[in-house]
This record gives structure tokens, sequence and C-alpha cells, in this order.
């Protein structure tokens, strides 16, 4: 190549590294759109302090422009751009995902957000005619709007992606919920075209299914996350970001409820920033290799397999609440005991075996770990933990027919996780034992009769299966039990009775009533200090059988 060339080969090249360098320095502009679990409806401020990993969220997040327009008959706007914070005494996603996203990554970021709860993407966020409140004109038209306040400024912007949760009121209109997949496709396309962004990035919130509408709505919920799965799936820049495995907020007076709450919202902005930072190339997982592998050759290995929902989980139990006191001493990784786990729905697995440690979602850790203390303090050596959990599950999920939502069924993948687990430690030459199943009894399914009718019949099926697959007739399982939802909607079902004849009637199954653990000041969920105990009470049930 001749001098000329080389010369001008090297002028295109440093174009554009600066042209690159500078765009990655613009602000970059993300927008949250959709209806009441992208408002926040039922959350509130001043619970954030109840919930460590997110303690002071509630404050302004100065350098964060946030512009905003909120409800539907009653608008709350923002005067141009203003702070990120909470409006209305009301906590959004927006809040922890833009925490999280300038924490990973060094850049500016602003936030559009047009929500309104109680509409439809059919009708009110249609695109070619939209009807009731007329979302998608209005939206675009304040995304334009503040754009263009920005550009006035002189501030260097790119729209960055677009956060979209929305679907559980297309659900109570058949041609709406039969047509979510070809409404969303049409809706992202035609963002794309307005906002002259061919290859936006989209962002699809999976609807909660540990919400009451996942039981009892349960086909329809699944037909719309059919359609959403579906566009994800063919649209190169369109992702589905799970939600199911997030907190909800806890109605009266059965507990159940469908809106996310405080921390579902706050785990919600979690979720959308892990998927936007993995788009970018910005992977949060902190390696926790197992770095020797703590069984002598040829030992025999005892496994510990623990499953269940959100308690087993850990959904309410914080590393921060352990950092002093009694417990501390759970926070530190055990290297003695290895620790394989498939949780929050599969939304957060192992990388083979790590050491036992708090490993959650959120900072949350389940009872594992207090398990595992207690073992060891009653001689047990030589054991090996393996934790399948989906917090938003409920038992009908777990069952070998599982139900109409095929997406939700559990059992193939909880069997695969239990033979994955025994021929892992096979293949590094140990006998295995398996020395039983800890399941702590589904808290969702106590809140409604045709569940909770239904629960233990659901339950032993399970637990034959299991054992047919496993080709262990007498493996051990080991069934908590908190206090069932206590009210009269609900109480003519005596599912603890039911269990209690059920474990009567198999001398390999073990009913751990646990009606007194501390740490439950709400319906369905445990704290802290009960998921510890938790931990404890299984232990010693375990011992006792021996």
């Amino acid at each position: 190549m001749r001098t000329a060339e080389i010369l001008v080969a090297c002028a295109v090249l440093l174009c554009s590294s600066l042209c690159a360098q500078s765009d990655d320095d613009a602000l970059r502009v993300f927008i949250f759109a959709g209806q009441s679990n992208m408002v926040g409806s039922d959350s509130k401020v001043r619970d954030i302090e109840r919930f460590p990993p997110f303690s002071g969220l509630g404050e302004p997040q100065k350098k964060v422009l946030f512009s905003y327009c909120i409800g539907r008959e009653n608008k709350r706007k923002s005067d141009g751009w203003v702070e990120l914070a909470p409006v209305n005494d009301v906590v959004g996603p927006e809040l922890s995902f833009a925490r999280e996203v300038t924490g990973a990554i060094d850049a500016k970021i602003a936030i559009i957000k047009v929500a309104a709860g109680g509409t439809h993407l059919g009708g009110d966020w249609n695109p070619d005619e939209p009807k009731g409140f007329e979302m998608y004109p209005l939206a675009l038209e304040w995304v334009r709007s503040a754009l263009a306040d920005l550009d006035r400024r002189k501030k260097r912007h790119r729209i960055e992606a677009f956060m979209w949760h929305q679907g559980e009121n297309d659900m109570f209109d058949a041609g709406y919920m039969e047509n979510y997949g070809k409404n969303l496709a049409r809706f992202l396309a035609c963002w794309r075209r307005d906002l002259g962004v061919p290859k936006l990035r989209f962002f699809v919130g999976e609807l909660c299914t540990k919400t009451i509408w996942g039981m009892d709505l349960r086909p329809r919920m699944y037909a719309i996350s059919v359609g959403q799965r579906e566009v994800a799936d063919a649209d190169p820049f369109a992702e589905y970001v799970p939600t199911s495995h997030v907190g909800v907020e806890i109605g009266r007076p059965v507990g159940l409820h469908y809106h996310y709450g405080t921390l579902g919202q706050l785990e919600h902005g979690v979720n959308y920033a892990d998927a936007y930072l993995r788009s970018v190339g910005v992977d949060r997982d902190n390696p926790r290799p197992l770095s020797k592998w703590p069984y002598r050759d040829g030992a025999k290995v005892r496994l510990f397999v623990l499953a269940g929902h959100r308690n087993m989980e850990g959904e309410r139990a914080f590393v921060q609440d352990i950092r002093k006191g009694k417990h501390k001493a759970l926070r530190k990784d055990d290297v003695t005991v290895a620790y394989r786990y498939d949780v929050a729905g599969g939304c957060k697995v192992s990388d083979g075996w790590e050491p036992l440690g708090p490993a959650g979602p959120y900072d949350t850790f389940g009872p594992e770990l207090s398990f595992a203390k207690r073992l060891k303090k009653s001689g047990e050596s030589d054991f090996a933990i393996a934790k399948f959990t989906h917090s938003g599950s409920q038992i009908i999920d777990w069952t070998p027919a599982g139900s109409v939502a095929k997406s939700r069924n559990l059992y193939p993948r909880f069997l695969e996780f239990v033979r994955t687990s025994v021929e892992q430690l096979e293949s590094r030459g140990h006998e295995v034992e398996v020395a039983g199943v800890f399941y702590h009894l589904g808290e969702n399914d106590m809140s409604w009769v045709p569940f909770r009718k239904q629960a233990i019949e659901r339950l032993v099926s399970v637990i034959a299966k299991l054992r047919e697959d496993l080709e262990m007739p007498a493996l051990p399982w080991f069934v908590s039990q908190q206090p069932p939802t206590d009210h009269e909607g609900v109480n003519r079902v005596d599912v603890t009775a039911d269990l209690v004849r059920a474990a009567n009637g198999d001398p390999h199954l073990h009913h751990v009533r646990v009606f007194d653990l501390p740490g439950r000041d709400q319906e369905l969920v445990i704290t802290t200090e009960g998921i510890v105990e938790l931990g404890v009470r299984l232990a010693k049930r375990y011992d006792a059988s021996k």
C-alpha cells in the first residue's frame, strides 16, 4: 500500500474511532412505558427502607434526567426535565434501573416515562387506531417533545432502549388477548419508524405469575406470555425479561395481590438493568468458584435437595440483615460444602458447584445456610446441597401433569436438576446418597380455594413421580409448612389435616410443622429471621429421622 493510501486509511480509522467515542459519550435515553405495574401502583416510598438492597432509592438521583407523564384521567407531568425521583410517593422500576446502570457503566442517562394503569395494547396503545386514553400518540408526542428539549439545550443524546411492561388488561378482551403478539410486533415497528431508530432495542417485561392472576387467570396470562415470547424470539432487537420471581405486594385479607408493590418494582428495575447491561456486553455475575474440591477421593457424599417457592428461595431474607449479630457467620462462603442451584425460575443458576454461601437474586438467601450450619453442629460431614426453586410458581407447576401454561411446567427441569447433581458427584468418584428432598409448601396455593383444595394431592403426585423416575422408592421427603392463610374464605379447606394424612400413610414423608417461625408479620412471606430458623428446623427434623 502506498503512503498516501495508508494515511487515508489511518484518517478513516481515526475518524471512526472518534465518532464512536463521541457517540458513546452521548446522553443515553431510555423510554419506560406500560400500565399499572410500570406506573408502580400500590408501592410506597416509605417502604423502600424495609428492603436493605434498595436503601436510599427514595432520594433524588441528581445526575439522572427524568421526564414523565403518568396516569390516566389525572396525569402527573414533569415540567420539562427534572432530577430522577419518585413521583406522587410511588416507586417505579426506573429508580433501581438508573442506579444499577450508572453504577455499572460510565455513562450519562436520561429516562422518559409514560405509563397509565388499566390500558390496553389493543386499544389505548394501538399505533394505528388508538382508543380510550389514546396512549400511543400521547406517548409519542411526549417523547418527541422531551428529545426536542434536549436538542434545544444542545445535549447530545441517543435513544438507547425501550422498556415495556403491559398485558394484564389485554387478557380480559378475547380479541386483544388472541392478537397480543401481532399487536406487540406492530407496536415495536411503529416506535422504531416514528422515532427513526430502526434497531431500537425493546425489553418486554413478563407478566408476574406470583400474583393472584397467575393462578385464577392462568390460561389468559399464558396466552399473553406466548405472544410476548414469540415477538422476542423473532425480533433480534427485542428481549423477554422474566419477572415472576420478584416480590409482590402483600394484600389483605389473604395476602394475594396483582401489583408488584415496592419490593417488586425495585427488583423489576434490576431485571431491566441486567438485561440492558448484558446487551451492551456488561456481565455482572460474580464468579464464586470452588477453588478446592471439599471431599476426599472416593468419599461417600450425602446430597440434600432443597426445593420450593418464595420462602425456600428467600424472597425477603437479605444478606444485609445478617451483617451483624448472631447470624453474621452465615454471610461467609463455606468451602467445605459444595452448592449447586437453579433458583428464581432459572434466572440465577450456579456455574457448576460453588461454595455454599449467599447466592440468591437481589442479595437474598434461603434456609440452606442455617440448614448446613445445623447439620455440621450435629456431626454431619461430607455433604452437598442442591437447591431448585421458583418463587413465582404454584404447586401445579411442579406436578408431572403440569397445567395449560406449559412454559411454567417445572417437573422435567426439577427431575433433570436432581439427576445431574447426582451424576456430577458420581463422575468425581463419589458414592452418592440422596439424603432427602426438603420442600417448603407453596405459599400462594394456601390463599385460593381451588389450589388449596388440591395442594396435597398435587404434592403427593410430585413425590411419587420423582421417586419413580429416580428409581428411589424410599426417597425421604421433608415438607415444611408455615401457618396456612387464615381467612374464612379459605379455611373450609383444612390443608394441614390433608398433609398429616398424607404423611401418616407414607413412612418416608415427614411433615415439618413450622407454625411459630419468627419474622412473619404478613401473610405468605417470611423475613430474614424466620428463614434462618426454617433452615435450623429442617435440619433438626432430619436428625430426628435418622
